[in-house]
Formats: structure tokens, sequence, C-alpha cells
């Protein structure tokens, strides 16, 4: 008498091993899909906050300005890491406002500004390896830089 139970039952493993895999494929795919969206939203949210700080202390600089023209005004602004390259970041402030490059063009930003200054705006700066920006009002001039003002 030939038995084939055990051929049956040796199918039976290699259909679930395979059916394993194909479960732990789809779950690999989808936690890497997530992870990757977490980390594109943090950075996004990340680049958010640091533009609107960064904002809000050119407009504070701006009322100092108003208050007393030969006044001086200088703030710091802690820089939020992201994930991105920070190297490839280039913040600039100009009458048209602040503006944030990067050559992933979803983490480009622009921010208006009231333009309420008694001075002009400038700066451009490279972001890489910034942790701290400084919003300095001195001589007319409302711009933004990576070193403490000497005043």
């Amino acid at each position: 008498m030939k038995d084939n139970s055990g051929a049956s039952t040796e199918l039976g493993y290699i259909f679930t091993f395979m059916l394993g895999v194909i479960f732990l494929s789809m779950f690999s795919v989808w936690a890497f899909g997530l992870e990757t969206s977490t980390r594109e939203r943090w950075n996004s949210t990340a680049v958010d906050l640091n533009m609107a700080d960064i904002a809000g202390a050119v407009e504070r600089a701006d009322a100092a300005s108003r208050e007393d023209v030969n006044s001086r005004y200088a703030e710091i602004i802690e820089w939020r890491l992201t994930e991105a390259d920070e190297s490839l970041f280039t913040l600039v402030l100009d009458d048209e406002g602040l503006h944030l490059d990067h050559t992933e063009n979803s983490l480009d930003r622009v921010i208006s500004i009231s333009g309420t200054g008694a001075g002009i705006y400038d700066g451009e700066i490279s972001l890489s390896g910034a942790t701290y920006i400084w919003v300095v009002y001195d001589d007319g001039v409302t711009y933004i830089t990576k070193e403490r003002p000497d005043f």
C-alpha cells in the first residue's frame, strides 16, 4: 500500500511557508511606507515651524526699528533639525519676504513679511551646520546671519 499523506503534508508546509513570506513582505512594504510618510511629514512640519519662528523674529525686529531708527535689535532662533540634507537649504531675506530654497521642491517655502520696518531687508545664508539663526536690526538693515552680532 502506498502512503501519499506525507507528500500532501509537505506541500502544505511549502504553501504555509510561502504564505508567511508573502504576508511578511507585504508588512515590510507597508511599514516602510509608513516610516517614509512620517519622516516627510516631520520634515515639512519642522520647516514650517522654523520659518514661522524666523518670520516672527523679523516682525519683532521691524517693530523695534519703528520705535527708534537708531535702535539695535537681535534675536536668536533655534533651527529645528530635519532629516533633509541641511547643506542644501538656503535661507534668503529680502524685500519680498523670507525664502527657503531646497533641491527637493517640496521643502521650498516663501513667507511674506509686513515690510513695515524702518530699513531694508538683507541676508542669505546656507543652513549647513546651523543650529541657531540670528535676526538682527542694525544701522537701518534687518538681516539674518548665523553669527552672533557684535553689539
